[in-house]
């Protein structure tokens, strides 16, 4: 394992542009770059508030009506943000050649706004609000979270008058398999995973990182905090994200790589 420096970086921007076939797996701290909070930082949600778990929402009527009031809070925070710097150079390089897909645990949708393709949302998307009962989707979230300011009830579902919540993945909830199935496929088909921004300690997201390693990639942690795989990787940088992935990007070019 070699930690951040002009070698350390030189080896990546080398295995980028060699591998067929790279993995990007990004957590809260991409999107902290944005503005954002991470909801369990300072300045999150859960710093004055506590997750209202998926079978309490379904079961009373007041924890989801604190459930909206969590929610509404979180999307003043993301709801105007704009792609960082991270966000881009990912896409770039996807269009590039050099990325295969983003995994990540946000909710935010920035890396989509930035214009990469192929995302797999493990935690869903707070950019849309979805029926439990017949999964009717409706992405105007600014004007469902208004609804529930104005009158401290939740919206109900048009179609059925079903429950409304975010398409997000609540605590107690499952992910969906299908996502799931796609990103550990996605991460055994992979020669070097990028994992930014997580701290590899939630479940089974975190499994993802061994199991590229055990499938033969490189690994490259980056992110602000020690993580329990940072004796895994071949290479831990602590630093911006996107300052990191820019150097990354310009010893790339440097070396006579891809332009998109």
């Amino acid at each position: 394992m070699s930690e951040n420096g002009p070698t350390s970086l030189a080896e990546v921007a080398a295995w980028i542009r060699d591998s067929t076939a790279v993995v990007a797996f990004t957590g809260a701290g991409i999107s902290t770059e944005s503005g954002i909070p991470d909801f369990r930082s300072p300045g999150g949600v859960w710093a004055t508030s506590q997750p209202v778990y998926y079978d309490d929402f379904v079961a009373s009527a007041e924890a989801r009506r604190e459930y909206w009031r969590q929610k509404s809070v979180a999307h003043r925070d993301f709801a105007h943000a704009e792609p960082n710097l991270g966000h881009r150079m990912l896409a770039k390089w996807e269009r590039a050649g050099y990325l295969q897909a983003v995994i990540t645990q946000n909710i935010d949708g920035l890396h989509q706004i930035a214009g990469s393709q192929a995302v797999w949302e493990l935690h869903g998307t707070a950019r849309a609000v979805a029926c439990l009962n017949c999964r009717r989707r409706d992405p105007d979230v600014d004007r469902l979270v208004e609804q529930f300011l104005a009158t401290g009830e939740p919206p109900v579902c048009p179609t059925c008058s079903g429950i409304m919540k975010h398409a997000t993945v609540s605590f107690g909830q499952s992910l969906p398999a299908d996502v799931l199935e796609v990103a550990v496929e996605t991460t055994r088909q992979g020669d070097l995973f990028l994992a930014m921004g997580s701290s590899l300690v939630v479940h089974p997201a975190a499994g993802l990182p061994s199991l590229a390693k055990s499938h033969g990639a490189r690994l490259v942690i980056i992110n602000r905090d020690p993580t329990p795989l940072d004796n895994l990787a071949d290479v831990v940088v602590r630093a911006s994200i996107g300052e990191t992935l820019e150097r990354i990007d310009q010893l790339i070019s440097a070396t006579g790589g891809n332009e998109p």
